[in-house]
């Protein structure tokens, strides 16, 4: 009975310590001009001031931000989803030459940090012509090697049973696939979902590279340049990084039923 009071303890401080930063942030949103750089500083401000999610949506193109990052993540979501499901699926349930080989190379790409990477995939995008595009942001994540693992363990917990019984009833390959196996992945895809929305949705060192003209920026790379725009109005910058949060928050919300489950899919828990 200690051990568990400690280790709720434990859990209740650490997500203690990592809201405070999102409160600060949700107060600062609604503090007045002169109050954000009160001192002592105030947690609750002492009037909710909405005036400062209004002027950062009239002041900059935050729809149309929204709209972009919203493509982005989208087409980046659904192509992660096709493409390394039909991986993971090929991987699970299929023997080939080269198998452990392209498994390892899989495993090695999560390795790798996005960052080392950028000059190599910049090259590729100016080669192809996708500069300044969002379909230059898209393409070169449209799948990663942690959505084909996740993937691949999901469809090792389903029983061979399940597939030899599908393919003796005359099911083919893709119907298999299709209308067998990934209406039980369930809890993976809606874990994959939530990471590649986080993960497309809050990136930004990417769309920087790739993105030129203004009227492409993604939420995040125009949220960067709210700063300059609105150099002392901490206020504003804090109004629209709140809002930047509400997709996240939602998606988080409706999928986290899966999230558990797709965690540990395949690994027996």
């Amino acid at each position: 009975m200690t051990g568990r009071i400690l280790r709720y303890t434990i859990i209740i401080l650490f997500a203690l310590i990592a809201a405070v930063p999102f409160l600060w942030l949700l107060s600062s949103s609604f503090k007045g001009a002169e109050e954000i750089f009160s001192f002592p500083p105030s947690f609750i401000p002492g009037s909710f001031n909405f005036e400062n999610y209004s002027g950062v949506w009239n002041n900059i193109s935050f729809g149309l931000y929204t709209i972009n990052s919203l493509i982005v993540v989208s087409a980046t979501v659904i192509l992660n989803l096709l493409l390394s499901s039909l991986a993971g699926f090929i991987l699970a349930r299929f023997d080939f030459p080269g198998k452990g080989l392209f498994f390892g190379l899989v495993l090695a790409s999560m390795m790798i940090p996005k960052e080392i990477i950028i000059i190599p995939l910049y090259s590729t995008i100016l080669f192809a012509g996708l500069d300044d595009t969002l379909a230059g942001v898209i393409i070169p994540f449209a799948v990663e090697g942690f959505s084909i693992f996740l993937m691949r363990q999901a469809f090792l917990s389903i029983p061979k049973e399940i597939e030899e019984a599908a393919l003796m009833d005359g099911c083919s390959l893709f119907k298999l696939w299709l209308r067998v196996m990934m209406p039980m992945t369930k809890p993976a895809i809606g874990t994959l979902v939530i990471f590649t929305f986080i993960g497309t949705w809050g990136d930004f060192i990417w769309p920087l590279v790739v993105l030129k003209s203004s009227e492409h920026y993604t939420l995040q790379v125009g949220l960067s340049y709210m700063t300059g725009t609105f150099v002392n109005n901490y206020r504003y910058v804090a109004a629209g990084s709140a809002l930047a949060l509400v997709p996240v928050f939602f998606v988080f919300l409706f999928m986290q039923k899966y999230f558990r489950k797709g965690v540990f899919a395949g690994t027996g828990k």
